[in-house]
């Protein structure tokens, strides 16, 4: 069974950082595509960025350059650094497995304060 929790949100205010962290299990996660996703408040889903098993990584526009995905494939683990963070990043954020959104954790919220 995929299991797949984040942790790691919470309040930061603009221009400030955060780590968020997703424990994997369940599946073969060191040879599987990883993806972050969001959901903006009142908004769909939006893909942040992904990471092959490999570790190349994809960024959607909105956060490249501020936010790094990473992953230890030792330890099951994918992350996403945030950093200068705005505003608009509040959201809820997602890990999935694969590029899709269908296998994906319960969430963890990020809130940015002005």
């Amino acid at each position: 069974e995929v299991r797949l929790v984040e942790s790691g949100g919470g309040l930061v205010q603009a221009g400030g950082s955060l780590r968020l962290s997703c424990a994997a299990s369940g599946f073969t996660f060191g040879a599987t595509y990883m993806t972050w996703i969001r959901q903006p408040p009142g908004k769909g889903l939006e893909k942040v960025a992904n990471i092959s098993p490999s570790g190349n990584t994809f960024y959607g526009e909105d956060v490249k350059g501020r936010f790094a995905v990473s992953r230890d494939n030792t330890k099951s683990m994918l992350y996403l650094d945030l950093n200068s963070v705005k505003t608009e990043d509040t959201a809820m954020y997602y890990c999935a497995k694969g590029t899709g959104y269908t296998d994906r954790g319960p969430g963890t919220q990020v809130t940015v304060t002005p």
